[in-house]
């Protein structure tokens, strides 16, 4: 079920245990091709700048060491970039899987709806590991999959945060096309794109949390509820992606240079008590593009 209420929400969540892994058994990348800012996307995503020009060379080095760094902890597939899909380095909000699904997103922008094009992508997991496609490419909500939601993936509960990048049709989409038990919707606050900049769920374990990415304050304070306890983030560091960062294997978080950068030796210790390594990648070339590395991985469960 959907959801809008803070206490509704923690009402059901408490109903539910884990059921399922919650970490991914594999993910995949999408390289960066001809790697340059899409001035569409820029209109609703204030984390990017386009004076900021990033070089592709060094963006498309970046990326190599993520998949390097990533396959410590897991398989990890790249599939080459496209030059006409320059945002197409971040194949999450387009692309992700839950148990025998593959989902495509319905994205905002004409120049991301290119991506959900891709037949090698749609072909690797309809026709090679026998997914059911479950398309959502060409409906007429939006919905940019785990960018604007952020799953527990034991639970099966998804946090959708409502924007121009996510609206209630989408979630609802969203919540049917993974299979979800329980879907908290809560809008977030003017000026945020996707919930995965200013929410993570480490191994469905612990929320690291921007506050100020929400509208009401009610909703991160619930979500905390929850799960006991909450890495809450400031505002200067979730503009340093501390937000965007996953876990692949249940004891490590990887997060970018820059995020990890930004925590405190109170945070650090927090994600250490909660039996969290960091792992850490220098992606500044590719984060001028308004992404880090969550953004980067597409999980596969």
């Amino acid at each position: 079920m959907l959801v809008h209420d803070p206490e509704a929400f923690l009402a059901a969540f408490a109903q539910l245990e884990p059921v399922a892994p919650a970490t991914a058994r594999a993910a995949f990348l999408v390289s960066p091709a001809d790697f340059r800012l899409a001035a569409e996307s820029a209109r609703d995503n204030r984390y990017m700048d386009l004076a900021r020009i990033p070089d592709s060379a060094r963006a498309l080095a970046e990326h190599a060491a993520l998949a390097a760094c990533l396959r410590e902890d897991v398989p990890v597939i790249t599939f080459p970039g496209d030059p006409d899909c320059p945002d197409g380095v971040f194949p999450n909000n387009v692309f992700a899987t839950a148990p025998g699904r593959f989902v495509v997103g319905r994205m905002r922008h004409a120049v991301r709806r290119r991506e959900a094009l891709r037949s090698d992508v749609r072909g690797f997991f309809r026709d090679l590991l026998g997914y059911r496609e479950i398309d959502l490419s060409d409906e007429d909500f939006v919905a940019e999959l785990t960018g604007s939601l952020v799953i527990d993936r034991a639970r099966g509960v998804g946090f959708c945060g409502l924007s121009e990048r996510c609206d209630l049709a989408g979630a609802q989409a969203m919540h049917e096309a993974f299979g979800l038990r329980l879907t908290f919707c809560f809008e977030l606050a003017d000026g945020e794109y996707h919930t995965n900049v200013v929410m993570a769920l480490l191994a469905s374990h612990l929320p690291l949390l921007a506050a100020d990415g929400f509208r009401e304050p009610a909703v991160p304070a619930a979500i905390a509820r929850a799960y006991g306890d909450a890495s809450w983030l400031d505002p200067a560091q979730k503009r340093d992606y501390a937000g965007n960062a996953i876990c692949l294997a249940s004891r490590r978080v990887w997060m970018s240079a820059r995020a990890e950068a930004s925590l405190d030796d109170a945070q650090r210790a927090q994600l250490h008590g909660h039996g969290f390594e960091i792992g850490t990648v220098e992606l500044g070339e590719i984060e001028k593009a308004g992404g880090s590395l969550r953004c980067c991985v597409a999980e596969i469960f």
